[in-house]
């Protein structure tokens, strides 16, 4: 598979060990209310109950709409902040820097969630392309971002980047994982903005 990124547009201020980073956990969220609360609003349009949801790179809290989803399955770098998330089911470990396979079964989920988070991915095509294969055909990706990041841990690629060219990236990660954009969802629902891109597989 042909790079998404470039070397230098992977490299981040801070190479250390992504595990150490995340050491400790952090119970904050990463967006104001008026992004949580249309991000929620967000995934309620797009799931339905009874589906099959990964989190990907989550931490304490999913901002699912209260509704009976068939299997929630997190994943992320701190243990004690996925243990405290109530949305899910079960979760797990993993560094996708080092390792972008992800320890789940072909065809499994139905939607694939990844909020605040894409900014760190060093190999984006690889790990879309890990979405597009645990996804059911006709399933849905849903990566939302804003403003806000870890400076020293974000690729280079997003930091010197403005939020328009961020989209084109993120749509750019879709397409590289054999993923179809759909829709692009970009507001201002109050200090922070809001950017949500939607995706498919065929």
């Amino acid at each position: 598979m042909a790079s998404v990124l470039t070397s230098l547009g992977r490299s981040r201020r801070d190479e250390g060990d992504d595990g150490a980073f995340y050491d400790n956990p952090r119970f904050v969220t990463h967006a104001d209310d008026g992004f949580i609360n249309k991000l929620t609003n967000i995934y309620a349009s797009v799931l339905s109950p009874g589906d099959r949801i990964f989190d990907c790179m989550s931490s304490w809290v999913s901002h699912l709409p209260d509704v009976d989803y068939g299997r929630t399955v997190g994943h992320g770098l701190n243990e004690a902040e996925l243990a405290a998330n109530d949305a899910l089911d079960e979760w797990f470990v993993q560094d996708l820097n080092r390792e972008q396979s992800l320890p789940l079964d072909d065809d499994a989920f139905d939607a694939v969630l990844c909020a605040l988070s894409v900014q760190y991915l060093q190999y984006p095509g690889a790990v879309f392309s890990e979405f597009d294969r645990i996804l059911a055909p006709r399933g849905r990706v849903v990566i939302s971002f804003t403003n806000r990041m870890f400076p020293t841990k974000a690729v280079r690629a997003w930091r010197v980047t403005d939020m328009d060219e961020r989209t084109t990236l993120v749509k750019t990660y879709c397409r590289a994982g054999g993923l179809t954009v759909t829709e692009t969802i970009t507001e201002q629902p109050q200090n922070n903005p809001l950017v949500a891109v939607i995706a498919r597989k065929e």
